[in-house]
């Protein structure tokens, strides 16, 4: 069961709304609902759904009603019609009490304004959900300082919003979402106002946070580097619609249409494929029981001059030239003593990563999963061309 989801979620903004409507479950483009009803479609017909434990980007620019849809999440906006469903439960039919409490205890916000109190500590600060919900003054503290703690900010409690730094007050908005320990975290151009180095430095505590606490977190954002940074899936939006969902590498591999196209075009492709995306399969040899002549037999038939030695499992072991093969034959030596050293990475390495292992090595590099087993090997003609592809991408534009 998806932790969120959304059916046919539409958001219409005018007077004429129900005629609006009518016209877009006729599919009419949003242009031409406003000309026809002078309504503005906000969000248009979305379908989507968001798994546990995911960060699930929504990017697009200005006016694409990445900014509403989240809004409708909590039902800070009402929808015009469609369902909203967490955990099954479909919270468009709430009252506002049963919405108040889902908003408290279920789901948390953080804004690109921080949203901070000016004459609270940041202790106070961190501890004022808690504070509305009634919780004791005793635990409340303890779960603030916690999560300020988790922050590296516990010894700035005492002090106030303004005499913290964007990108610690940022931290200080974050925290506070966190201590009502929420199942699922709304973030709306979270990063957006802090200058670029304080913004990746964000991005990093929010991935080490998710890493331990695993929570399902909806990020807005309309920039497409930070997306491919955070996102386990993106949404890409234009004109309330959604373009496109998928994971980074399919969005930047496959777009779905032009406009997703035009978007990742100028995407440096090396700092966002990884290794798992232009491996190839090895030629192996199994220590554990092949010999030299079947080792020479599999590398004359592969046209190879050497292969990627496993066991019987398939866990990496090295790797052995056809000269190191010879040598073991004549010297009636078993394979694994003609084995020689193999760079190694694993599958989710970026391109820009390998570059410079694959330039100074002698081999192939294998790519390897957290059990050692082999995935494949990556040649260096393989990296040449998919950096060449980007710039070929980019220069037919």
């Amino acid at each position: 069961m998806p932790k969120v989801e959304l059916k046919h979620l539409t958001k219409i903004f005018g007077k004429h709304q129900k005629a609006a409507l009518k016209m877009v479950k006729e599919h009419k483009s949003k242009n031409e609902i406003f000309e026809k009803t002078g309504s503005t479609v906000g969000v248009y017909d979305i379908n989507l759904s968001v798994d546990e434990g995911e960060i699930f980007v929504v990017m697009g620019l200005s006016g694409s009603g990445k900014s509403t849809m989240i809004r409708l999440l909590n039902r800070l906006i009402e929808p015009t019609s469609g369902q909203i469903f967490i955990d099954g439960q479909e919270i468009t039919k709430l009252n506002k009490k049963q919405m108040l409490n889902i908003r408290r205890k279920k789901m948390s916000m953080v804004f690109q304004n921080f949203g901070l109190f000016p004459h609270k500590t940041i202790l106070e600060n961190t501890e004022y959900g808690l504070q509305v919900q009634g919780v004791p003054a005793e635990e409340r503290r303890k779960r603030a300082e916690a999560a300020l703690d988790n922050s590296k900010l516990l010894s700035f409690k005492d002090q106030y919003p303004s005499q913290l730094s964007g990108g610690m007050q940022q931290r200080v908005g974050l925290s506070r979402a966190l201590t009502n320990n929420p199942d699922i975290l709304l973030m709306d151009e979270a990063f957006s106002a802090l200058d670029p180095l304080v913004r990746r430095e964000m991005q990093d505590e929010l991935l080490d946070l998710q890493a331990n606490l695993k929570k399902t977190i909806i990020f807005i954002t309309h920039d497409l580097n930070e997306a491919l940074r955070l996102g386990d899936r993106i949404a890409i939006m234009k004109d309330g619609q959604i373009q496109q969902i998928g994971t980074g590498e399919e969005i930047l591999t496959q777009p779905a249409n032009d406009y997703v196209e035009s978007f990742v075009e100028d995407v440096d492709r090396s700092k966002v494929l990884v290794a798992e995306s232009i491996m190839k399969p090895g030629v192996t040899v199994n220590v554990d029981s092949d010999g030299p002549n079947v080792a020479l037999h599999r590398m004359s038939e592969e046209k190879v001059s050497g292969a990627v030695a496993v066991d019987k499992e398939r866990h990496f072991v090295g790797y052995i030239t056809s000269d190191g093969a010879v040598k073991a034959r004549k010297e009636q030596l078993p394979l694994s003593e003609v084995v020689t050293d193999m760079p190694t990475v694993k599958p989710d390495t970026l391109i820009a990563d390998i570059m410079n292992i694959i330039y100074d090595a002698n081999t192939p590099v294998a790519v390897v999963d957290d059990d050692r087993r082999l995935k494949g090997i990556i040649i260096r003609g393989a990296v040449i061309e998919a950096l060449a592809d980007d710039t070929d991408s980019q220069g037919d534009e």
